[in-house]
């Protein structure tokens, strides 16, 4: 391959046809099997005498292949749904005009270059829409530079401490 990747065209067959020739992880067949019902061909005698199917065998075997396939598919969404809610919470109600604390856990602040003495949350700060169960939109200074629109995970609810 040329060190300036300009000749990636002439590669580009080849990458399709990796992939495609590739069982995937979660059907345990390739592309190429799931759409044609056979191996790709790679090279060798063309014109091999055997026996070929009727269309209705090519049928009912691509049908087959295409519900093991579905099959495989759907366990797998499950899997990984049930792996993403094992870690998922409940989020609280967040209303506008509701008042949050925001983590500065992956925020940058040029003038406190040492994490370690910085505060874990600043604000408060005022919700100024919710745009989605879990992000809102806040009310913050120009000067902190990040979006306005943050996930829920971000935020904690502001308990105003009432000194008597």
């Amino acid at each position: 391959m040329e060190h300036w990747q300009k000749d990636w065209p002439e590669w580009l067959a080849l990458a399709e046809f990796a992939v495609n020739n590739k069982a995937h992880i979660a059907t345990k067949v390739s592309p190429f099997i799931a759409n044609y019902g056979r191996e790709l061909r790679m090279g060798g005698n063309i014109r091999k005498k055997g026996k070929v199917e009727s269309a209705t065998e090519f049928a009912e075997r691509m049908k087959k292949v295409h519900g093991e396939a579905g099959a495989a598919l759907k366990k797998t969404q499950k899997e990984m749904k049930r792996y993403a809610d094992h870690s998922r919470r409940e989020t609280e109600e967040w209303k506008k005009r509701d008042r949050v604390l925001l983590s500065t856990k992956d925020l940058v602040f040029k003038e406190r270059p040492v994490r370690k003495l910085m505060e874990r949350y600043v604000g408060p700060y005022e919700i100024e829409e919710v745009v989605l169960p879990n992000a809102v939109k806040l009310w913050l200074p120009i000067s902190m530079r990040i979006y306005l629109v943050v996930n829920v995970s971000w935020i904690i609810r502001y308990k105003e401490q009432v000194r008597g």
